[in-house]
């Protein structure tokens, strides 16, 4: 996957150097690499800490700058040639990126924020192995109470705690006695998750079980087709320890493995809790299909 990410790269430079007025594809480019889009989005922004198109979008900028500040083009041809239709739509773009318009940037020279071009290395430590399964699942149907909550990467999400401590303990206990197949017990189920993983983005969050019965009414429901899961067991602070295999996976496991991330729920069980400690031992299954 390392060297696919590094070609990822080569093809946008490309891009960029042949036309930076057109649109970088990633599904043209995961496509190349014999890839899909889904996974190569999510191992690009695990790796680079920030989503492809936004890698994409300051490449672009960088570029600009270097036109902006070394000839004397106008600012409509420059817009043009990178891809906007006009001298506004270019300078917000331009301000995003580098904090300062374009006018002030080609009179004083800058300050320029340039995103040099990202190349991929892994490390390999071997020191801390990750307690892993692959299994196979029929269909089945998750069920609970869902949310839309935004993304956090690290600590506590709010608006998650916030929608569970909502639900009373005998309606988890309800759902509780409709599990009947992995994974067990009481889930955490991320779905409709942005591509790109960008912290603060939307998903649909959902307290939950499995089940392959049909559900009691009054329940949101996600259908899930049989599928091949790589399950992640995890001890110690929570939730410290569960976001570390997260990202994890990313930097370490689909690196050095023939799996790749498919469509589909993100899913915590969590098998035991203790809440003096502040620690649990978790189960985060991922949907996979061979790389």
């Amino acid at each position: 996957m390392i060297a696919a990410l590094n070609r990822a790269v080569d093809a946008v430079e490309a891009q960029l150097a042949d036309d930076p007025s057109v649109a970088v594809d990633a599904a043209d480019v995961a496509a190349a690499l014999g890839t899909t889009e889904h996974h190569l989005r999510r191992m690009f922004s695990s790796l680079a800490g920030m989503p492809l198109s936004d890698y994409v979008r300051r490449r672009r900028m960088a570029l600009a700058a270097a036109d902006l500040v070394r000839t004397r083009t106008d600012l409509l041809t420059l817009a043009v040639r990178y891809g906007y239709g006009s001298t506004e739509t270019f300078g917000r773009a331009f301000r995003a990126v580098h904090a300062v318009g374009p006018g002030d940037a080609r009179r004083d020279g800058g300050p320029l924020r340039t995103q040099p071009r990202i190349r991929f290395h892994l490390t390999v430590e071997g020191s801390v192995p990750m307690d892993t399964r692959i299994t196979d699942l029929p269909a089945l149907r998750l069920v609970g109470h869902a949310a839309r909550v935004p993304l956090v990467h690290t600590g506590v999400n709010q608006r998650i705690a916030e929608h569970v401590a909502g639900i009373a303990p005998e309606e988890t206990a309800r759902l509780r006695a409709l599990n009947d197949t992995e994974p067990t017990g009481v889930l955490a189920v991320s779905d409709d998750l942005d591509p790109d993983r960008a912290e603060g983005t939307e998903l649909t969050y959902l307290h939950g079980v499995a089940t392959t019965g049909a559900p009691p009414a009054g329940l949101d429901v996600l259908d899930v087709p049989a599928g091949t899961w790589a399950v992640f067991r995890t001890e110690g602070p929570h939730p410290e320890a569960l976001q570390e295999a997260w990202a994890a996976t990313a930097t370490t496991w689909f690196p050095s493995q023939p799996w790749r991330l498919r469509p589909g729920p993100e899913i915590v069980a969590m098998l035991a809790y203790d809440p003096e400690a502040g620690s649990a031992t978790c189960e985060l299954w991922l949907p996979v299909e061979p790389g």
